[in-house]
């Protein structure tokens, strides 16, 4: 499912790579003193508006795709056109963020977001939308979440002291995936009166996303504990920018969960095939859509909140695989249904197994990464999310081409079952790990 943005809520640092707090931390570590920290409040909101215009704009596109052309392998190349942009800019994009003011360039992958709204609206409004249009638009949105991505995961370290970020990275997770479950929900219930209502809505998103960032002032960065952590500063461009790659390449527990979460959800992941089920298996009104779009969402969401208070202390390594093996089982389970509640029941489940996932992810990286590495290590994670969801998209409608949606959603189930017995395997580390901060 869509976890372009998602944050887990990690716990406290604890290795020598997390960040150390300034002389003034604040003492408490409550949410009214997470809203007083500068900037904060508005970059969280930014990131809320622009994921919510985000969502509705990708709901709208995957519709008025199927309306025009009736193609699975239509779908499935929405998603590819937005992928091969960050397989290509996202390692130069990471290495951008660590060297360049990262509220500067999400504020301008914003912009270049927001424009491709209002052609969209434009277009959609004036009746001359069609297959090319949406193509290009495509690869232009998949070019600014390239740049996005590993500015964004990077950002908050920076606006909040280290003794906050816990509660950051969880408030953060929270108000993300409620524009995941709002977006899709929203763009739904507007179809009933018109499509270019949801376009119109998304402009004006992005419009108060941009105004929002305008408050985002990060503090200055600490960019020397960088050298020693995978690139020195007088190594080449190129150099620099594959730091991250290396710095994952020489860790074979985050190796591990990143590839999995990627095979996991390339394989087993079947949002670009929702409006094919809604008109041709289950034969429901186009509100259903977005009900289902955010079924999963609805699911990470209250998994999250779960967390927050039972939080996963030992076992971790065997809480993954099986969160993902569930994971399967729910895209089976999906790919079997012809009821909307059934379908919605299966895709809440496969949201709060993908969530457990996305926490243990998440944390270990923000653990063992050092902030100087941050964007370059997001940079690679933005790759694997990436492949896993706009290159999923296309693996899902190529497969609906061949076998039918159902078929396609089956043998994908199938997959992330046999993916999370061979992971255990290939990675024994990962199984065998216990505790989120050990070394």
């Amino acid at each position: 499912m869509l976890r372009s943005s998602m944050t887990a809520p990690p716990p406290a640092p604890t290795s020598s790579s997390a960040a150390q707090p300034p002389e003034d931390a604040p003492t408490s570590t409550d949410l009214g003193t997470l809203l007083r920290q500068p900037g904060y409040t508005p970059w969280w909101a930014s990131r809320l508006l622009t994921q919510l215009a985000s969502q509705m704009v990708m709901v709208a596109l995957g519709w008025q795709m199927y309306e025009l052309t009736a193609s699975a392998w239509d779908l499935g190349l929405v998603g590819l056109l937005q992928f091969l942009p960050a397989l290509a800019l996202t390692l130069p994009a990471g290495h951008l963020a660590d060297h360049h003011d990262r509220a500067r360039i999400v504020f301008v992958t914003q912009l270049v977001q927001l424009a491709a709204a209002a052609l969209l609206l434009a277009a959609t409004h004036g009746a001359w939308v069609d297959r090319p249009l949406i193509l290009g638009l495509s690869v232009l949105l998949g070019t600014a979440r390239a740049f996005q991505m590993p500015a964004s995961q990077s950002l908050t370290p920076q606006l909040v002291p280290a003794v906050l970020l816990p509660r950051a990275m969880a408030f953060n997770s929270s108000g993300i995936q409620a524009a995941i479950i709002g977006g899709p929900a929203l763009a739904g219930a507007l179809f009933a009166v018109g499509i270019d209502w949801v376009y119109a809505l998304s402009v004006l998103g992005f419009v108060a996303a941009t105004l929002m960032m305008r408050h985002v002032h990060p503090r200055p960065r600490d960019t020397a504990a960088g050298a020693g952590a995978g690139g020195a500063e007088d190594e080449g461009r190129w150099h620099a920018a594959l730091a991250g790659v290396r710095f994952l390449w020489q860790r074979p527990t985050l190796l591990g969960a990143i590839s999995l979460d990627l095979f996991a959800v390339l394989l087993g992941g079947a949002t670009a095939l929702l409006p094919m089920f809604v008109k041709d298996v289950l034969h429901a009104e186009p509100w259903v859509l977005g009900l289902l779009r955010a079924a999963p969402a609805a699911g990470a969401l209250a998994m999250s909140v779960w967390l927050s208070h039972h939080p996963l202390e030992r076992r971790i390594g065997r809480h993954l695989i099986a969160s993902v093996a569930v994971y399967g089982l729910c895209m089976l389970g999906f790919g079997a249904s012809t009821s909307v509640a059934l379908s919605f029941a299966v895709l809440l489940i496969s949201g709060a197994a993908d969530m457990v996932s996305v926490v243990i992810r998440q944390t270990l990286v923000q653990l063992e990464t050092p902030d100087a590495m941050r964007g370059r290590v997001s940079a690679v994670n933005s790759i694997f999310i990436g492949a896993s969801n706009q290159l999923g998209e296309f693996e899902s409608g190529a497969t609906a081409a061949w076998l039918g949606p159902v078929g396609s959603v089956l043998l994908g189930g199938a997959g992330v079952l046999l993916i999370a017995g061979l992971w255990i395997r290939v990675f024994p580390t990962l199984w065998r790990r216990d505790r989120l901060d050990a070394v």
